[in-house]
């Protein structure tokens, strides 16, 4: 039971880290990169946000690696 609720605990700061970076990074400008795909026509539009998520990759592979390095 005790490595179960380690394994809650880091992803409980896994997502409150996540959510920090999702709401600074919106008042950053993360999610408007110039990289990222924007369609908008008449009544549709497509959004697929390529180099917010190669930059979100990024820190989340670098973090990631700092915490689970042995």
């Amino acid at each position: 039971m005790e490595s179960l609720g380690k394994t809650i605990i880091m992803i409980g700061i896994l997502l409150i880290v996540t959510g920090t970076i999702l709401f600074l990074g919106s008042k950053l400008g993360l999610g408007r990169l110039p990289g990222d795909i924007y369609y908008k026509k008449e009544n549709f539009t497509f959004y697929f946000p390529v180099m917010t998520s190669i930059i979100a990759s990024i820190v989340l592979t670098i973090l990631l690696n700092l915490l689970f390095r042995r």
